[in-house]
């Protein structure tokens, strides 16, 4: 436990938008350990803290996880000081207060798994885990078998070892390749990076599968909701 701004203790609560917070609590319409607060920065821990909207209990939203299939060009992130489309710009109101887990880079498409659930998260997340990603990758020229094991192999670059646990070549022409990956890990581009390593270069990227979780049909820009049975 720790403690946090009274604001985003609120909208961790999923009861309300994160501009709905501000306003409430300068408005004076929000208690906490029965004291009226007007500071959204007021720090608080949100497990311990009696908190009051209107004159009543403020209770945790049931936790809400969805599947989004995240479009070329868009960014991971809640703002964007480029001015760049972000994924929350495809979202409605409502689900504003989702957290992605992990991210994919502007030019990669495909599943996107957004929680309110922080332990789902951090179990998905976490490298112990081994819990699978897998991909569709595009990359120019032939790509052989030798390169393939050292893909499986592992591949040092920046001090860091990339390596994916499963790989299959699909379809290969002397202008492009088109491969399965599967990895465990979310290190930053690491399939665009292994590919750079070989001398080669990544023309499309799609996540198609978290854990159990696949794609499906979701045109990109769409999303639904998920249970964890699903994943996992």
């Amino acid at each position: 436990m720790g403690q946090v701004p009274l604001e985003r203790a609120l909208s961790k609560l999923g009861i309300m938008s994160r501009s709905q917070t501000k306003r409430y609590i300068e408005d004076g319409r929000i208690m906490v350990n029965n004291r009226i607060i007007k500071d959204p920065a007021f720090l608080l821990v949100p497990e311990t803290a009696r908190i009051m909207v209107d004159g009543k209990l403020a209770a945790k939203a049931a936790d809400c996880t969805m599947v989004l299939n995240k479009p070329r060009g868009i960014v991971t992130t809640k703002s964007d000081e480029k001015g760049r489309k972000t994924i929350y710009d495809l979202l409605p109101p409502h689900l504003q207060h989702l957290h992605p887990v992990g991210r994919l880079d502007r030019a990669t498409t495909g599943l996107l798994l957004m929680t309110t659930d922080t332990q789902l998260s951090n179990f998905l997340t976490d490298p112990v885990n081994q819990i699978p990603r897998t991909y569709a990758v595009t990359v120019k020229g032939r790509i052989n078998d030798e390169e393939i094991k050292r893909l499986s192999e592992g591949l040092e670059d920046q001090g860091e070892l990339l390596k994916a646990t499963k790989v299959s070549l699909r379809k290969v022409s002397h202008k492009e390749s088109h491969l399965m990956m599967e990895l465990c890990e979310g290190k930053n581009r690491e399939i665009r990076r292994m590919f750079e390593a070989l001398g080669s270069e990544v023309t499309a990227l799609k996540r198609i599968a978290f854990g159990k979780l696949a794609l499906g049909m979701l045109k990109p820009g769409e999303f639904r909701e998920v249970s964890k049975r699903e994943i996992l």
